[in-house]
C-alpha cells in the first residue's frame, strides 16, 4: 500500500476561498457580525413583545422593552404587533402599551394611527386602559377625537352596567380619571364639559361624583 501523495502548496487566491476573512464594511467593521447581531436583536425583541402580550413582565423587562420601543424605529413591524392585540398589551404591560402608542404618533400616518387609537377607545373600561390614556393625555398630544370618545364610552358603561356594586366602582375610578384631566387643565376637559357635568348630577348620589361637579364648576368659573 502506497502512502498518499502531500497535498500541493495553495496559491494566495486559494487560500482566500478556503479561509475567507469576515466581510468588512467600509468603516472596516465586521457586517457579518453586525447582521448577525441584528438578527438576534431582532428576535430577541419579538420574543419579549410576545411575552409582553401574554403577561405581565419584570419591572427590568419593561424598562428594556420600552427602550427597545423608543430605539428602534421599526418595532411595530419588528415585534410583529397588530392594533388587535393592544387590548392585552393594556392590561398586561401599560407602560409597554404607552411606549407604543407614542411610537404610533411620532411615526404619524393616519391609517395607523386611526387604527390603533380606535382599538384604544373602544376597549373596555378598565383601570389600566385610563392610566394608558391618562398619561398619552398628558406627555403626548393624542388627536381629541379620540380621548373624547374614550370618555363617552366610559360614560356610556358606567349608565348601562346593571351591577350596582361594579356600577359604583367604575363611577368612582372615572371621577377620579377626569379629575386628573382637570388639574393638568387639559383640553379634553372643555370639549367635554356639559357631557361631563350632566354625568355627575346623574350619579350624585356618589361621593366622587358630587365632589367631580363642584370642581368642573370651579374650573368652569375660572
Amino acid at each position: 500500500i502506497s502512502l498518499p501523495p502531500p497535498p500541493l502548496p495553495l496559491s494566495p487566491l486559494e487560500y482566500k476561498w478556503m479561509h475567507p476573512l469576515p466581510t468588512q464594511g467600509r468603516d472596516g467593521e465586521n457586517t457579518n457580525a453586525e447582521s448577525s447581531s441584528s438578527s438576534q436583536g431582532s428576535r430577541g425583541f419579538a420574543d419579549l413583545m410576545g411575552r409582553a402580550l401574554d403577561g405581565p413582565l419584570l419591572p427590568s423587562q419593561q424598562q428594556e422593552l420600552t427602550a427597545e420601543i423608543r430605539a428602534r424605529p421599526a418595532c411595530l413591524e419588528e415585534g410583529r404587533l397588530q392594533p388587535s392585540a393592544l387590548p392585552a398589551l393594556v392590561e398586561n404591560n401599560p407602560a409597554v402599551a404607552v411606549a407604543i402608542l407614542k411610537k404610533v404618533l411620532l411615526l404619524g400616518g393616519e391609517p395607523r394611527t386611526r387604527d390603533y387609537f380606535s382599538v384604544l377607545v373602544e376597549m373596555e373600561m378598565s383601570f389600566h386602559s385610563m392610566e394608558v390614556v391618562n398619561t398619552l393625555i398628558s406627555e403626548t398630544q393624542v388627536p381629541s377625537e379620540f380621548t373624547n370618545l374614550y370618555i363617552t364610552n366610559c360614560i356610556a358603561t358606567c349608565q348601562n352596567i346593571m351591577d350596582k356594586y361594579m356600577q359604583n366602582r367604575l363611577i368612582r375610578l372615572l371621577c377620579v380619571f377626569l379629575q386628573s384631566l382637570v388639574r393638568t387643565n387639559s383640553v379634553q376637559i372643555k370639549d367635554m364639559l356639559i357631557e361631563i357635568q350632566s354625568f355627575c348630577i346623574e350619579f350624585s348620589r356618589i361621593k366622587e361624583a358630587a365632589q367631580l361637579f363642584r370642581v368642573l364648576s370651579s374650573y368652569e368659573a375660572n
